[in-house]
């Protein structure tokens, strides 16, 4: 792909603005998408962060849950932070009942595994030896284990605990990129996609 690739941000909730500009500031075209036309004409899709629950509820209320799933599962790269974690997670713990998720990355998360929004805190981290980026962590998950096909791409220090993860073309973080300034891991989203 050598043109710009179209990358939408799911505009439900969460920091939908930080996305678009860390996306334009990655070279590629961003766009929001709430409608299913226009999930439609992305080549990509970030789903922000905000709080899980409320996205499924809100994605599901807009029509979007299924036409996600479909996307996502028929390879539409995709990059999910913090409650975007949780979307693009396969299994989660600590979930409310009933609580769904698009899927399509074998892990499990633990939603809120840091703690409450008072807990929230910053730290820097490897991120797919690109490194050391500052990593704003608010009411944020880690991943409790990955499947095979799972490349880890950061942890906490200290702790370990996994925070970054990619399998094929989805990319996900239980950190918040969008708020630091620094753009490479959008950049590195943006790769992915000109890669697929």
């Amino acid at each position: 792909m050598t043109a710009a690739p179209k990358v939408g941000v799911l505009a439900l909730q969460g920091d939908v603005r930080e996305h678009l500009r860390a996306l334009e500031s990655s070279g590629a075209a961003a766009t929001t998408v709430r409608r299913q036309e226009e999930l439609d004409a992305v080549d990509a899709l970030i789903v922000p962060g905000g709080e899980s629950t409320t996205i499924g509820k809100l994605a599901a209320a807009f029509d979007l849950l299924e036409p996600l799933r479909m996307r996502i599962k028929a390879g539409m790269p995709a990059f999910g932070s913090c409650a975007g974690m949780i979307m693009l997670a396969d299994r989660i713990e600590g979930g409310v009942e009933g609580q769904q998720t698009l899927g399509g990355i074998d892990m499990v998360v633990r939603r809120n595994a840091f703690g409450r929004q008072v807990d929230s805190f910053e730290a820097d981290l490897d991120f797919a030896g690109r490194g050391a980026l500052r990593a704003v962590f608010i009411r944020a998950p880690w991943v409790e284990s990955v499947g095979a096909g799972v490349d880890v791409l950061g942890r906490t220090e200290p702790g370990d605990r996994i925070v970054a993860v990619r399998q094929g073309p989805l990319l996900a973080t239980s950190f918040h990129p969008e708020l630091t300034g620094d753009s490479r891991v959008h950049s590195y989203f943006v790769e992915m996609v000109r890669e697929l």
